[in-house]
C-alpha cells in the first residue's frame, strides 16, 4: 500500500502543474473554495485537514492534492511546511500523540504502575485514531513524546532491578507488544459492526458443528470463544510481561 495514501504519483502530480495533476488522476474534481493567501497555512491547519480527509475518505483519499483542495490552497503549498511526505507523516503522528496524552503521563514511583499507565494511554490513543494505527505501530517519529515514553520505560525497568542491557530488551518487548496489540484492536474497530458480529457468530457456530471426537476442547468452548478485540486480553498479556520483568529483577537483586 502506498505510504498512508500519499503515493509516489503524488509528487509528480504536484510538481508538474495543474494539467499533469488531472492526467495523473490524483484529483477527480477541483475544489470550488477560494484559494487561501500564500502564508495563511500552518502545520496545525494542515494536520487538522488530514484528519478530516482520512475520516471521510479513508487513507487512500489522503493525498497532497486532497489536502490542497480541503484547505483551499495549492497542493505545492504543503511543501512549504513539510520537507517531504515522510516528514508530514511523522509530524502528524507525533501531533496526534501529543493531543492524546502529551501532558498526561507523570511517573508514580511504582515501576509497574508507570508501565501500565503508559500502556493504557498508548492503547487508548490507537483506538482514538484507529485509521492511523498501522502507520503508528511501525514508525518511529524521533520526536519529544517518543523520547519521553522511552525514558519513562527505561527508568521503570531500572527501578524493577534489570540491568541496562535487559532494560533495553524489555523496553522493546513492551513497545512491540503494546503497539501490535493496540494496532490489532484498532483494526478490528474499523470493521463494520455487522461484519464483526458475523465473524464471531460463524466461529462459534462452526466450532459447535465440529466432530466432538476430533475437536473435544474446541466444541466444549465454542459458546465461550472470545471476540478478537476482547479488552481483557491486552491486560492479561501486559501483566504476564510485567510478571516476567519482576521475576528477573528479583533474581538480579538476590545475586
Amino acid at each position: 500500500m502506498a505510504e498512508y495514501g500519499i503515493g509516489s504519483g503524488d509528487t509528480e502530480a504536484i510538481t508538474d502543474g495543474t494539467g499533469a495533476t488531472q492526467a495523473a488522476g490524483t484529483s477527480a474534481s477541483k475544489s470550488n473554495r477560494p484559494r487561501k493567501p500564500r502564508d495563511s497555512l500552518n502545520k496545525a491547519l494542515i494536520i487538522d485537514a488530514a484528519l478530516v480527509i482520512a475520516e471521510r475518505d479513508g487513507l487512500e483519499g489522503l493525498t497532497f492534492q486532497a489536502l490542497g483542495n480541503e484547505l483551499g490552497a495549492h497542493a505545492t503549498s504543503i511543501y512549504r511546511h513539510f520537507r517531504d511526505k515522510d516528514e508530514f507523516l511523522l509530524e502528524m503522528l507525533d501531533t496526534l500523540r501529543d493531543r492524546s496524552y502529551g501532558d498526561a503521563i507523570e511517573p508514580t514511583g511504582n515501576w509497574r504502575e508507570d508501565v501500565r499507565l503508559l500502556a493504557g494511554h498508548i492503547r487508548a490513543h490507537y483506538l482514538r485514531y484507529a485509521q492511523f494505527a498501522q502507520q503508528m505501530s511501525v514508525r518511529s517519529t524521533h520526536r519529544p513524546i517518543e523520547f519521553t515514553n522511552l525514558e519513562l520505560t527505561l527508568a521503570a525497568l531500572d527501578r524493577a532491578g534489570l540491568t541496562p542491557d535487559e532494560a533495553v530488551i524489555y523496553t522493546r518487548l513492551l513497545g512491540n507488544y503494546i503497539r501490535s496489540m493496540s494496532s490489532f484492536e484498532a483494526a478490528v474497530t474499523c470493521l463494520e459492526p455487522e461484519l464483526r458480529a458475523k465473524d464471531r457468530m460463524q466461529m462459534q457456530f462452526g466450532a459447535q458443528a465440529l466432530a466432538l471426537d476430533e475437536f473435544p476442547h474446541l466444541v466444549s468452548a465454542a459458546t465461550s470463544l472470545l471476540p478478537l478485540d476482547d479488552p481483557r486480553i491486552f491486560d492479561i498479556g501486559l501483566e504476564a510481561i510485567l510478571d516476567a520483568i519482576e521475576a528477573l529483577g528479583a533474581s538480579r537483586r538476590s545475586n
